[in-house]
């Protein structure tokens, strides 16, 4: 094992991805020339040259349909965007072209693409730079969506995202792109629809995904001090959902809180509850408690940036509230 930084994560799973298979390719705004948004694409066009690192105009609903049409016709595209947040403008071809396309074809086109990008709230950006689209597009069936919270996993994934047969929506976070981690020099993957335990423990079920672990894991070590055994759970894949790892934890803890960063209603943390109820519920000796960012637009104001998110204080009250030890 070495340590490496999130970015260096995803540019060896592209790197390797594209030596391995000339089809790939991966093309966004300031990919090549600038070395990416976030120099995730260091040195790719030095290596690839032009053909395979694309430098695209600001015209995100224009490039993506490109790359749809490109993994129509047996190349497979990674499509970067900048944020998540402009991606809105591309939705028409996620939705409309690569989700379907397999489907309203009888299977005579598939769609093997990659989008990725970082999504959720970097800090100070304001309401329309911090939003999370990991449930927006988890609702479109046709659609995998992965959101990863660490450089070991980055990686994994993404070279599984990559040689997948279907669109794959890849969320990053901006705020993760220097964070370091281990990551073994020799090739590997990681099953898309797989969830990591990443903590084992006994009275209470901590579910989450994204930089929201960092919430979940610091939160499990408060409550250690407190005496109580939290098994922590990284969904790694939003869609597929690996709701097996879930409801057996939840037969073991007989507890569970779900952590995400988006607002509340219509949730990742909606369907989960919906799903222990349905697949556990004479197991749960508390309700399922959900801890989502506030419903609201997020605020300018570090404060209210703050105020906004999950937090390990909101996580430990909810811990103890469904322990009934009281505050």
């Amino acid at each position: 094992m070495r340590e490496i930084r999130f970015r260096e994560a995803l540019r060896e799973a592209m790197n390797e991805e594209m030596r391995r298979d000339e089809r790939v390719f991966l093309m966004g705004e300031e990919v090549a020339e600038y070395n990416g948004a976030y120099k995730v694409s260091q040195g790719m066009l030095a290596e690839f040259g032009e053909k395979r690192i694309i430098d695209t105009p600001i015209a995100e609903l224009g490039f993506a349909g490109i790359g749809v049409g490109a993994a129509m016709n047996g190349l497979r595209p990674i499509v970067e965007f900048m944020t998540w947040n402009f991606a809105l403008l591309a939705s028409d071809q996620i939705i409309n072209s690569a989700a379907k396309m397999l489907q309203m074809s009888g299977g005579q086109y598939g769609c093997p693409i990659v989008f990725r990008g970082a999504s959720g709230s970097a800090g100070q950006l304001a309401a329309t730079h911090s939003n999370n689209y990991e449930h927006f597009y988890a609702t479109v069936p046709g659609l995998k969506v992965i959101s990863v919270s660490n450089p070991y996993d980055a990686k994994g994934l993404l070279k599984s995202a990559i040689r997948d047969d279907d669109p794959v929506l890849f969320m990053e976070s901006e705020q993760m792109y220097s964070d370091l981690g281990e990551v073994p020099e020799e090739e590997y993957i990681i099953p898309i629809g797989k969830a990591k335990i990443v903590q084992e423990g006994s009275d209470v079920t901590i579910v989450s995904f994204n930089k929201m672990m960092k919430v979940a894991v610091a939160s499990a070590a408060e409550l250690a001090k407190e005496g109580i055994s939290a098994e922590v759970i990284d969904l790694r894949t939003i869609r597929p959902m690996d709701y097996d790892t879930i409801i057996n934890s939840v037969k073991k803890t007989n507890r569970i809180i779900v952590i995400e960063e988006a607002p509340p209603f219509s949730a990742i943390s909606a369907e989960i509850s919906h799903i222990v109820q349905r697949r556990a519920f004479d197991h749960l000796d508390a309700p399922v408690i959900r801890i989502n960012g506030q419903d609201t637009p997020i605020a300018y104001s570090a404060p209210l940036v703050e105020f906004y998110l999950p937090s390990i204080t909101r996580v430990v009250k909810a811990a103890k509230e469904i322990m009934y030890m009281g505050a």
